[in-house]
């Protein structure tokens, strides 16, 4: 058996014990190694399952993992979901569907945070879904809401996903993160023009929040000091080549412990829930890092990322053809895979295919975060409809899904926007360059 034909058993052998029910991570190193001892002998997988791992994340670029977790479990804690949404609720309640998209916009900030969908969807539902049941919004609908806002976290800095992503494909992370601006800007725009839409074309669908002073909007910012000060350490830090992506996560998360201290909202018990959580979400993360990077390098014994790139630009087709195709297999597999899994088991293969196809790697890596988000709402596994249904068990979980569909149809636009303006991904890492 030839080592290329062993490469693609291994990989069809990966989906197989995943979907078996057995551990991703464990699934990838089992393989890895026995493709390696089939490929080579026992002792050489036996040096690689040594030593890979420790190769592979005692880097100091991956200490940005843990410092963006605790950065967002010390946002959990610190009460400034409250303030955010108040702050949007200021600006934006009178309007048609204003606490819809007052909602939409919170979740962007607070995404700022955490770098997490699923955080986002959770403290942004514990408190946008009671009020805009309130004011007559459709349980669904208000929790659909919640739970697409919440995808605005993978984009808008810091992002887990991107530094995943950054990881594994060896592209720039600063990049990929700055990258990650203003799709996710176009993202709440068109969320909350979709939402606007609907209101204006059901107007009793909700009510209208009193109109608000100009200066009790302006007074209502004071309440949003911290977030933007994240912002812009993060945001400003990275594009203007102050901190590196560590540095910036050390900066945010610093930047973030002072702010909960000065919100007098985080106890000892507190800090110590989110040390204890951000130490378990990082070894999940690391634990998968582990079993994958053995897996990488059996693909890399048996090239099966570069025979299928060759492959695959020996076709007589067009590459939009192709990238649509990819674009399906990604939103198929969104629907039962998480996002970092999914990353880890198809980017090895994917992303040298993309390349040669000349696509950009870094906008690549805002198409595939997005296509992410859309798995996020999509069932079976749809994370973020699942965590908004445990805040609100009183409606039906179809309801949310059904009701999510709009969201997703928004988001294949905005995926559409890149494909026509890839400027959109592109423009601001491509200044970065300047500084």
């Amino acid at each position: 058996m030839d080592i290329l034909t062993i490469g693609w058993l291994g990989f069809v052998a990966l989906f197989v014990f995943v979907l078996l029910g057995m551990r991703v991570a464990f699934a990838a190193a089992l393989v890895g190694f026995l493709g390696i001892w089939m490929v080579k002998d026992i002792s050489v997988a036996a040096r690689v399952v040594g030593f890979t791992p420790y190769e592979g994340v005692a880097t100091y670029s991956l200490s940005v993992i843990p410092l963006f977790i605790l950065m967002g479990y010390l946002a959990l804690n610190s009460g400034v979901t409250k303030d955010i949404y108040f702050v949007g609720r200021q600006w934006f309640g009178h309007l048609s569907a204003g606490l819809g998209i007052a909602t939409v916009f919170g979740s962007a900030l607070f995404g700022a945070c955490t770098g997490s969908s699923v955080a986002a969807a959770v403290m942004i539902g514990k408190i946008a879904i009671p009020e805009m049941k309130k004011y007559g919004y459709q349980p669904r609908f208000a929790a659909a809401t919640v739970a697409a806002s919440g995808t605005l976290a993978s984009l808008i800095p810091p992002s887990i996903t991107l530094v995943v992503y950054g990881m594994i494909t060896s592209q720039s992370i600063s990049a990929l993160l700055i990258a990650g601006i203003i799709p996710g800007v176009v993202s709440a725009i068109v969320y909350s023009v979709m939402i606007w839409t609907r209101v204006k074309i059901s107007p009793g669908l909700c009510q209208r929040l009193p109109n608000v002073s100009w200066k009790d909007k302006f007074s209502s910012l004071k309440k949003s000091w911290g977030v933007l000060c994240i912002l812009i350490i993060i945001i400003g830090g990275l594009y203007f080549g102050i901190f590196t992506p560590t540095e910036a996560g050390g900066a945010g998360a610093f930047a973030t412990f002072l702010m909960a201290l000065g919100m007098r909202n985080l106890s000892i018990p507190e800090l110590r829930k989110a040390l204890l959580e951000t130490a378990q979400n990082s070894i999940m993360i690391f634990v998968l890092i582990f079993g994958f990077l053995i897996f990488i390098r059996f693909l890399a014994l048996t090239r099966v990322p570069y025979s299928f790139a060759e492959f695959v630009n020996g076709l007589q087709v067009s590459r939009l053809f192709i990238m649509l195709g990819i674009l399906a297999i990604y939103f198929f597999l969104g629907m039962f895979v998480n996002t970092i899994p999914m990353l880890m088991m198809t980017l090895p293969v994917i992303f040298p295919m993309v390349v040669a196809l000349g696509y950009d790697p870094i906008w690549f890596g805002i198409i595939i975060t997005m296509l992410c988000d859309i798995g996020l709402l999509t069932p079976p596994v749809g994370m973020n409809v699942y965590v908004v249904y445990s805040v609100a068990p009183d409606i039906p979980i179809e309801d949310i899904f059904k009701a999510s569909i709009p969201f997703v149809i928004a988001q294949f636009f905005v995926i559409a926007l890149l494909f026509i303006f890839p400027e959109i991904a592109t423009f601001l890492p491509g200044k970065m360059a300047r500084f």
